[in-house]
């Protein structure tokens, strides 16, 4: 490596989708897509990260024609340190040059020939016992910061390409590298430290300097290709390193530190040591100095900007100007290096979610660099350059919305988003069609059938509404007024309507009165309990709607999370309450209304019976104690706490008949597959999906306003964009197989899902009751909402659960040129969270939200069609290699990384649970558990049915829910499961996430 002193490039920061505390199932948040720092779309288009793989890298240096680059990385598993490696630009495939032993770094190119150098160490007797010293540090959770040791073992090699044919050039004592040949490929000019030895030589006052800072003893040689003819060409105090041969190999570029090692600037002579010429006077620490192949400018890294904020920087090759700055992100952007045609360049940055050190390529704009420099002002003394100003334009360097490509993902995205099909709902006649659509598809690709009986469907059943049976609902209002019995007998759908989680049933009851029927834990002055101080036990109560109007935004936003009319009513329950009724008041929103029926797609209902009355119903009810609605719920809104707001209605009684009828509805997983090769035993299959269901009319989960939320909600990204990239990958892979039928060595199903927006039930169906043994699931690759490509910036997820995924992204990503972002995190809101816990590893392919998304907007003509074919061809890829590997992908049990603290009012329990919503069993079953997470560390499995939670009994995941909001962070909470039809108990501790 071209060293840089006491710079750490290893910071690891993993980020992930968070569990939300409402279902205990990921939430999907919109990934910040991250666009191109101000001021380097003036020299820099199409930026993406180029290596992922290993535990860093670094260093990379092109090959004569552009077409390889070597570069050293972290990722033997027995090796920690920097091993070479070679990446073929064409074709994605990387493998490793050193010998695997000892430290490596500084490899370059030979001109002309099949020939490399780098530096190494691996003929050091130590070498490996100072590998198995830093395994065991690194073991010990321990972080040392990054830095470089200048190991006195260090020595130059040569060797080909691929490994072979391996010489050693130096055998000073003393640390040798940064080394670079010529462009014509005779000569090595490199970095020696052997002045300072032996150490018997040196002064007392140079022995400390050694003990303190070696590299101040570095000094740049040079020698012929054959490593003969050594000699020095420096001989000032600091150190001096990085050397590179200009161009025209006439001269030499490199860095020289101040005697005391606290700036750095860019110098050149001749090869002979001559004619030495200072580019830069900066102030600042500047190194990694390199050409551009024109001889008109050098481009470099200072931290001019900051201590240990690096950015890249050209100074013109006489260094009469003030160098202008080329990056701008926060970080690390180094070790610049162009392309033999000067139109690409490659550095080390460490811009990416890990703020690790990775190869980046992006496209280099030669003619703005040379505006620039002719503009920029004549050279000054630690002249700080001027802010560049800020842009939000996007890179349009990849076109994002392309009419001249329409292939098969364009006109399978027109037909399934298409008005016809009435956005796909579950169960619908559009999803009907949809199936029928990708049944006919699969059909004329001649796959196979991988459903049941023999067809391409998987049948399975859910729960698709609630429906009111009019003629056994009742409510008969009983009272007396001045000793006179009256009996008021209301309409259901008019006054009274019984909630889609209602219990079934008659009850009869007194009346209480409870206010806002709020429940919310926290101290005095933060908590709220509207059951406090009045007994509710076997009676029916009636509750405003909402929270109290008169209090802050800041009071309201705590009460709100509590103020769900489905958690009110559990908490009548757990008070003892036999019905439950709400009311919005006259100062609320739907002042008297009562509540439509609305969608509920848990089978469960609620345990209480349940519903909601007009206002005049309401005012009936209160009359016997002689108050109003108006008045009861004008004295609570401002949390007046001397105004009496819960009291007995007197003299009056309820007899309330509820029937509500569960809607069954069946729909269809989508299943075709291309089996392995005939001599293949044993086969093991990866499966290809995408769900193609969507919210019809909007009828669950739209952000529309107004009358757009009825209208149709195409879902064009939400997924018809991932169910065209599943049929263009057994379009594919049709074709492979009928040409190289023994490259598959698995087999490939290809899924496509319905019920994924009710909670992934056709997934869950498919996992619980599978076509063919879940252990000969190899891996899972997933589609959801791909259609929206920005700024050249894809999101795969899931990268945590097999050590595999990094190679092959990083390996079929060369050629696509994504600018990737990977995510560890396995457990997401879509089909993979299906397959994880069942032990499958799985990747999802994601472009982020959007504002379209589940509105009626999402329409076909809004996507990105080119983005649609590139993704296709990376996943191609990707699964290509794994059918044809010798070995299945390793599956690894991730452990989320723990939320960060936040205020007070902003925690709440997580447990990582992951609820099978598809279950109508009393409790909460459970898919599976986050590894490392509370419910895990208790010993709860997937399978375990929990039914009692703390003091709450659980019936159903609401009240799961609800009851994570009581308890306390850090308290442990006994929870009662079923686990092969007997009570087990156990105790889980809650954690906080923010």
């Amino acid at each position: 490596m071209h060293r840089i002193k006491w710079i750490s490039l290893l910071c690891v920061i993993f980020t992930a989708f968070s569990l939300t505390s409402n279902a205990e199932l990921p939430n999907a948040t919109e990934d910040k897509v991250e666009t191109k720092p101000a001021g380097e779309e003036r020299f820099l288009n199409n930026i993406r990260q180029l290596t992922y793989d290993g535990k860093r890298a670094g260093e990379g240096y092109f090959s004569e024609d552009g077409n390889a680059l070597i570069f050293q990385s972290e990722r033997e598993t027995d090796n920690p340190f920097y091993q070479i490696y070679l990446l073929n630009l064409l074709t994605g495939d990387t493998h490793r040059v050193s010998p695997g032993v000892g430290k490596t770094t500084c490899a370059f190119f030979r001109p002309g020939t099949d020939e490399v150098l780098y530096a190494s160490t691996h003929h050091d007797v130590f070498a490996e016992a100072k590998q198995a010293e830093e395994l065991k540090f690194r073991a010990s959770g321990k972080e040392r910061r990054y830095s470089w040791d200048y190991d006195e073992a260090m020595d130059i090699f040569s060797a080909n390409r691929d490994g072979s044919n391996l010489m050693q050039l130096t055998d000073a004592h003393g640390y040798d590298a940064e080394g670079s040949y010529s462009p014509d490929g005779k000569y090595i000019v490199f970095c020696s430290l052997r002045d300072a030895y032996p150490k018997s030589e040196l002064s007392p006052k140079d022995l400390k300097q050694l003990e303190v800072d070696p590299s101040y003893f570095g000094e740049i040689y040079i020698m012929n290709a054959d490593g003969s003819d050594q000699k020095r060409l420096t001989d000032s105090p600091g150190y001096d390193g990085g050397p590179f041969f200009t161009p025209d190999g006439q001269h030499i570029v490199w860095r020289h530190f101040s005697k005391d090692g606290s700036t750095a600037d860019i110098y050149t002579m001749r090869i002979d040591g001559s004619g030495v010429k200072r580019l830069t006077d900066f102030g600042s620490m500047s190194w990694a100095p390199y050409f551009h192949p024109s001889g008109a400018y050098v481009i470099f890294a200072s931290n001019k900007l900051g201590f240990s904020n690096f950015e890249l920087y050209l100074v013109d090759s006489m260094g009469r100007h003030e160098p202008i700055q080329v990056t701008s992100i926060d970080g690390f952007d180094g070790l610049p290096v162009f392309s033999p045609d000067g139109n690409r360049l490659c550095w080390t940055s460490t811009r990416n979610n890990q703020k690790v050190s990775q190869l980046y390529l992006a496209s280099w704009n030669h003619k703005a660099a040379l505006e620039a420099i002719s503009i920029s002002p004549r050279r000054q003394i630690s002249r700080i350059p001027e802010p560049v100003e800020e842009t939000t334009e996007p890179d349009s360097s990849f076109t994002d919305f392309a009419d001249e490509i329409k292939g098969s993902i364009q006109q399978h995205i027109e037909f399934l988003a298409d008005d016809a099909l009435e956005g796909r709902m579950t169960g619908s006649k559009g999803s009907k069609r949809a199936a029928d659509y990708i049944v006919e598809q699969f059909s004329k690709l001649n796959l196979q059938p991988a459903g049941e009986e023999g067809g391409y469907f998987q049948t399975f059943e859910f729960n698709a509404g609630s429906k009111i049976i009019s003629e056994e609902n009742h409510f008969l209002l009983t009272r007396k007024i001045e000793g006179t019995e009256e009996q008021l007998e209301f309409m259901v759908e008019q006054d009274f309507l019984p909630f889609s989680f209602s219990s079934n049933g008659v009850v009869e009851g007194e009346v209480v009165f409870v206010g806002y029927g709020l429940v919310a834990p926290g101290e005095a002055g933060e908590g709220y309990n509207s059951y406090a101080g009045i007994d509710v036990k076997d009676k029916i109560v009636v509750a405003l709607r909402y929270v109290p109007e008169g209090v802050t935004a800041e009071r309201r936003q705590q009460l709100i999370r509590y103020a769900g009319i489905r958690y009110k009513a559990v908490q009548a329950r757990e008070n003892g309450a036999k019905a439950f009724l709400t009311v919005a008041g006259p100062n609320s929103p739907n002042a008297g209304k009562i509540i439509p029926l609305t969608f509920d797609s848990g089978s469960a209902d609620s345990g209480i019976i349940a519903g909601s009355i007009t206002g005049p119903v309401a005012n009936a009810l209160l009359a016997q104690a002689g108050k109003n609605l108006k008045e009861a719920q004008t004295g609570l809104d401002d949390e007046n706490p001397h105004f009496v707001g819960q009291f007995p209605l007197p003299d009056v009684k309820i007899k309330i008949a509820a029937a509500i009828e569960k809607i069954k509805k069946t729909d269809n997983n989508v299943l075709a597959m291309l089996p392995p090769s005939n001599d293949i035993e044993n086969s093991e299959y990866i499966i290809v999906g995408a769900h193609y269901d969507h919210i019809g009319y909007g009828e669950i989960g739209s952000l529309a306003k107004g009358e757009a939320k009825k209208q149709i909600h195409n879902g064009a990204d939400d997924n018809a964009s991932g169910t065209a990239v599943v049929l263009k990958l057994a379009e594919m892979f049709s074709q492979e197989r009928q040409n190289q039928p023994e490259k598959f060595k698995r087999g490939v199903i290809f899924a496509l899902w319905s019920g994924e927006e009710l909670g992934l039930i056709g997934s869950t169906h498919f996992v619980n009751d599978p076509v063919l043994l879940l252990e000969d699931v190899a891996a899972y690759i997933n589609f959801d909402m791909v259609g929206r490509l920005r700024n050249n910036k894809l999101v795969l997820h899931g990268i945590g659960s097999s050590p595999i995924w990094t190679k092959l992204i990083e390996k079929r990503n060369v050629l696509i040129g994504f600018n990737l972002s990977l995510k560890s995190d396995p457990y997401m809101p879509t089909d993979v969270t299906a397959f994880y816990p069942k032990n499958v590893p799985v990747l999802n392919f994601f472009t982020g939200l959007h504002k379209n998304y589940n509105r009626p907007t999402d329409d076909a003509e809004t996507l990105n069609y080119v983005g649609l074919e590139r993704i296709s061809s990376l996943a191609y890829g990707i699964v290509s290699d794994l059918i044809s590997a010798e070995t299945r992908p390793e599956y690894v049990k991730v452990e989320r990384n723990k939320p960060e603290q936040g205020s007070r009012g902003t925690l709440r329990a997580y447990l990582g649970t992951i609820p099978d919503y598809t279950t109508e069993d009393t409790g909460v079953k459970l898919s599976g558990v986050v590894a490392g997470g509370p419910a895990d560390k208790a010993g709860l499995k997937g399978g375990d049915v929990i039914i009692k939670f703390g003091t709450k009994k659980i019936e159903n995941i609401y009240d799961f829910t609800y009851s994570l909001d009581a308890v306390k962070i850090g308290e442990p909470v006994e929870v009662i499961v079923i686990r092969d039809g007997k009570e087990v108990k156990l105790k889980v501790t809650p954690e906080a996430r923010n």
